[in-house]
């Protein structure tokens, strides 16, 4: 699927959602399936690491469709086994599924961006993402709605602290498309500046045992981009520099 792009970040392009229809559909990750002994051969390495692992139940998007502005998709099911695998394996198209997430893309009211490096012990330790994450079962309404807003002011409190006390604004979504992986960003934009922010959640992770992050980073520039940050993260800021300059 080709987005009509606000902006092109690199080779990323970035379009503006004002809706989104995303449900959960009965059915096997099949391709997936075919390489089942090669898949749990390969967890129970990663497991052996990081023992903090867990094979849960995920959602990967089977379809998807952009119409004007509304996304709508359809998710099946699968184990973060699986998923794992095919993210460690590049992102192979062969499996005929795409990675769609949401993330809370959290603005002080300064402008600068807040970020959060991974944890050592989670499966992308030393990357820097917005929080977000793979949505899972919890993400899934009584009426088979997959509810990403939900799923990102979630995130946002579980590896943040923060909550919707915080938001002075919610600016609507962003979708980055990046390949097999599909960001969708919520733009919030806090009361605080991104460096309050910043050392608000920092005196709340030195509180946790295991921490889903180790750091935080403040991006306010272009140079700021450092080579860990994802590369969905880095397309949705210079889109964001882009429209407002």
């Amino acid at each position: 699927m080709t987005f009509a792009p606000l902006h092109a970040a690199g080779a990323l392009l970035v379009a503006s959602i004002s809706r989104l229809d995303l449900r959960v559909e009965p059915g096997l990750w099949t391709e997936a399936e075919a390489h089942r002994p090669a898949i749990d051969a390969h967890f129970a390495q990663r497991q052996a690491a990081i023992p903090q692992l867990w094979n849960g139940r995920v959602l990967v998007m089977r379809h998807f469709a952009l119409e004007r502005d509304v996304l709508r998709g359809g998710f099946i099911e699968t184990d973060f086994a699986s998923f794992l695998w095919w993210r460690d394996h590049g992102w192979s198209p062969e499996f005929k599924v795409f990675n769609t997430f949401g993330l809370a893309a959290l603005e002080g009211s300064d402008g600068g961006f807040v970020l959060g490096v991974m944890a050592p012990w989670t499966a992308a330790a030393g990357r820097i993402y917005f929080p977000g994450g793979t949505p899972d079962l919890s993400d899934v309404t009584p009426m088979g709605t997959v509810d990403l807003e939900a799923s990102v002011r979630r995130e946002l409190t579980e590896e943040t602290g923060l909550t919707g006390a915080d938001i002075a604004r919610d600016a609507g979504w962003i979708l980055v498309e990046d390949g097999p992986r599909i960001a969708l960003l919520r733009r919030l934009v806090a009361h605080e500046p991104a460096e309050t922010l910043a050392v608000r959640i920092r005196a709340g992770l030195a509180t946790q045992t295991d921490p889903e992050l180790s750091a935080i980073h403040v991006v306010r520039a272009p140079a700021d981009l450092l080579p860990q940050v994802t590369a969905f993260s880095a397309a949705y800021m210079l889109h964001r520099w882009a429209v407002a300059g």
